[in-house]
């Protein structure tokens, strides 16, 4: 049984984040964290919220609702997994962030209702794994622009990167990725976010220019 506290693990991912930013010549406000809350029960997330974090991520539909009824209505959630396309109406209303647009099916769903729609990333397989979803990389620029053509609210880019024995194996996609999304905003004239690191290696990728981590086994524990 692990004997450590949320609170705990909270502060010293905190402590890292601010270390890691200040390796890249950023703040730590520079970077968000989201503490990825899957399959653990609402009392473990309840602990990182009485210890101040309010942005938590979750990738099943049913699961983010469920959750987001039982705790605070002040929480501010993404969606961090695949989207099937029914499960859009579940979680669009409830979302601030969608990290994973990934195909052109979602482009209707996404847009559909009277009110406008969160804001997205588009997801790259930047390691082009057959197994992962995500827009091959030469196909980014093409496949953005087209999607924020059609009204997509587009705010950057989200990768996963292929399994590595160490933190440092993931450098060269964050690097990719940095670049990818430096393209993107000089094409578009906006600031874009980048979402990527997770608990094995979000130190590399903020110091490769990471804006948003997702790390839960860090905070929560295995």
């Amino acid at each position: 049984m692990d004997s450590v506290s949320v609170a705990v693990r909270l502060r010293e991912v905190v402590r890292r984040v601010e270390e890691a930013a200040r390796r890249s010549g950023r703040d730590r406000d520079d970077v968000k964290v989201v503490a990825i809350g899957k399959g653990r029960p609402p009392a473990v997330l309840e602990e990182a919220i009485a210890a101040g974090h309010r942005v938590f991520g979750e990738n099943r539909g049913q699961e983010l609702a469920a959750k987001a009824r039982q705790l605070p209505s002040d929480l501010e959630w993404h969606f961090v997994g695949p989207l099937q396309t029914n499960k859009v109406r579940m979680v669009r209303p409830l979302v601030a962030l969608l990290h994973s647009f990934d195909r052109d099916r979602l482009v209707k769903p996404w847009l559909r209702g009277a009110d406008r729609p969160p804001p997205t990333l588009l997801q790259v397989n930047i390691g082009r794994e057959p197994q992962k979803s995500g827009v091959q990389p030469d196909l980014v620029v093409e496949t953005f622009e087209r999607w924020d053509a059609a009204g997509v609210p587009l705010a950057g880019v989200m990768a996963i990167p292929p399994i590595g024995a160490r933190p440092e194996d993931s450098r060269p996609y964050f690097v990719r990725m940095r670049e990818i999304r430096d393209e993107l905003s000089g094409r578009l004239e906006r600031p874009m976010a980048l979402s990527m690191g997770m608990t094995d290696d979000f130190e590399v990728a903020i110091e490769e220019g990471s804006t948003i981590v997702r790390i839960g086994r860090a905070i929560f524990g295995h």
